[in-house]
């Protein structure tokens, strides 16, 4: 029964979801302190090349996990600086951190040697629960032959809802979002906490992008998220920036990612190039809803002053 196309389909569907859902985790964070990041495909790119390179040379998961949080947080500092310091538009800013990671990320690829492109990742993630559970009909594969990335971001998920929702500091956050003059003179502290959340979504964003390459592709390659940080931002709005809606909405976009496959497998003759296009052309017609009608994404649940700048002085 575990062998079936839909069960292993299934399982699938949740391995592939567990990047966008980590990299969306972050930016509902980031945003809901009102600072928007576009850099998420950025970050991914900088720390699966980072990640990968130190898990090929020394066979350490846990360093090369480690390395991909660093250098997705390291990036989010960067917009962290323009956009909540110097008050640049966070759009720019966020567009600025792609065009850095893409082109950081190419060139640690090439200066790698050997270049990092065909080489083995050093070390993969393994089961993390024994086989008397994993080959458990249905429930096996889907709830316990996953890695402890998968069970962590489900932890993640519990404990980024339970803190914004449940917690005096977490409804703190929804005021900056919200209306961080008013915050500031209720004693929030503003700035530190935009710069914490937009640090803390690039370190997921940082996990994401080194479980992508060293356990999901288990290679490296230019341009190797493909457009999954660009889903992860979509996700945040998809899921009316609500974590448990968001690890719904990755899974479904997990499942088109893999929809091809399945296809194969199953003999369909539904053409691959547009199975792979869906997720992608859901995200385009999101960012421009976005873009053209702010007032939209309020009624999604956006935070008030998500994007907008804040200057103490001028309250």
């Amino acid at each position: 029964m575990n062998d079936t196309v839909l069960i292993l389909s299934l399982a699938t569907t949740i391995a592939a979801g567990t990047p966008m859902l980590l990299a969306a985790l972050g930016e509902i964070l980031a945003e809901r302190s009102g600072v928007m990041n576009l850099g998420i495909e950025g970050m991914m790119l900088i720390a699966a090349a980072s990640g990968f390179w130190i898990t090929s040379e020394t066979e350490s998961l846990a360093l090369g996990m480690l390395t991909g949080i660093v250098a997705g947080t390291l990036l989010a500092a960067i917009h962290a600086v323009l956009a909540v310091s110097l008050r640049v538009n966070q759009i720019i800013s966020g567009l600025a951190l792609v065009i850095i990671g893409t082109g950081l990320s190419g060139f640690l690829g090439d200066a790698a040697t050997p270049k990092l492109t065909g080489r083995p990742p050093g070390a993969r993630f393994t089961s993390l629960l024994p086989e008397a559970l994993t080959d458990l009909p249905v429930v096996g594969p889907l709830v316990f032959d996953h890695d402890i990335i998968v069970y962590l971001s489900w932890i993640f998920v519990a404990a980024t809802s339970y803190f914004l929702f449940r917690t005096r500091p977490g409804l703190a956050v929804w005021a900056v979002g919200d209306d961080p003059a008013t915050a500031d003179s209720a004693g929030i502290p503003v700035i530190a906490f935009r710069y914490g959340f937009t640090l803390l979504g690039g370190a997921l964003a940082g996990l994401a992008g080194a479980y992508l390459s060293i356990h999901l592709i288990g290679t490296w390659q230019d341009s190797l998220t493909s457009g999954l940080g660009w889903i992860a931002f979509s996700l945040v709005i998809f899921s009316g920036w609500r974590p448990w809606r968001a690890m719904l909405a990755a899974y479904v976009f997990g499942g088109l990612t893999t929809l091809g496959f399945t296809f194969q497998i199953l003999g369909f003759g539904v053409p691959t190039d547009f199975l792979a296009m869906l997720p992608f052309v859901l995200t385009i017609v999101v960012l421009a809803i976005i873009s053209s009608r702010p007032e939209a994404a309020r009624r999604f649940g956006a935070p008030a002053a998500l994007g907008k700048s804040f200057a103490r002085e001028s309250r």
